[in-house]
């Protein structure tokens, strides 16, 4: 059920991002909107887990440098079904973890010092499961696809009002639609685009939650890292890119009120819930 409810969000962000080019660029726009993500997409395939690894400053490390985390990484990648993954680690305070890599054989676990610091080992290897069921799923790729999308609707939307600003363009044979739309669609569009980001994102983390639970064979050792998790990442900051924020274990920017209903990680709360009742068997 989640797979088919991400496929028809991603349909829904790629015609999203086609519509809007055409209302404020007509053909030429629409064109131009596809162009513009194929080559977004095609560098953030290729390129995007290095990126996000520098942001963090993730440095890898060797089995004689991290033992136990190497041991518990190995275990689980081979119970997992997938090639054993580069392992990295990065300097931060705030107990988090994330996954990248565009595909499983090229997939890349990292986690911060702080985690490895609060939670026991079998908290850790709960974490590190939910991680490795991300890179099984391959939701690396589903995401940063998104994101990417996501992200063009923005850009696209903050170009025609540069445009309007400095002139526009006039709408002739190309059939750009009227300026009403253009403007409506400046303003709705990148909320649509970042809802239906935040819901792929959401439904693959239920999805990870619930591979990592049966790759280290009992749900309660990622709920109950979960709820550490949750804790300390409010209490202890993280310089995180908002753009990347999708990709960890618990959300890295600390904030409630309506910051929450904006949040691209489900409650807290249902997920440790989810967790409950997989272990009753319900």
């Amino acid at each position: 059920m989640n797979g088919l409810k991400t496929m028809v969000l991603m349909v829904t962000l790629t015609l999203m991002l086609v519509a809007i080019g055409g209302i404020l660029g007509g053909k030429s726009g629409m064109t131009f909107a596809l162009i513009m993500a194929f080559g977004m997409n095609f560098i953030t395939y290729w390129f995007s887990d290095k990126i996000v690894l520098r942001m963090y400053g993730a440095k890898p490390v060797t089995e004689v440098e991290a033992p136990e985390l190497y041991s518990i990484v190995r275990r689980l990648a081979q119970r997992a079904g997938l090639p054993m993954p580069k392992v990295y680690i990065m300097d931060e305070d705030q107990p988090n973890a994330f996954a990248t890599g565009r595909n499983p054989n090229h997939g890349v676990v990292a986690v911060t010092t702080g985690i490895m610091r609060i939670l026991s080992r079998e908290e850790l290897e709960g974490v590190i499961a939910h991680e490795l069921a991300h890179i099984k799923h391959r939701d690396i790729l589903v995401s940063t696809v998104a994101a990417t999308i996501a992200g063009a609707i923005s850009y696209l939307a903050q170009m025609a009002q540069w445009a309007m600003i400095f002139g526009g363009r006039h709408d002739d044979e190309e059939g750009g639609g009227n300026p009403i739309a253009a403007i409506v669609m400046m303003i709705v569009g990148p909320i649509a685009a970042m809802l239906v980001q935040m819901a792929i994102s959401r439904s693959r983390e239920y999805g990870a939650d619930e591979g990592g639970a049966r790759i280290s064979g009992n749900p309660m050792y990622l709920a109950n890292a979960l709820k550490k998790l949750h804790i300390a990442s409010q209490r202890i900051p993280m310089d995180a890119n908002p753009a990347t924020s999708h990709m960890f274990i618990v959300n890295p920017l600390s904030g409630g009120g309506l910051l929450k209903l904006f949040s691209t990680h489900p409650p807290i709360e249902e997920r440790i819930a989810r967790l409950e009742s997989m272990r009753m068997g319900r």
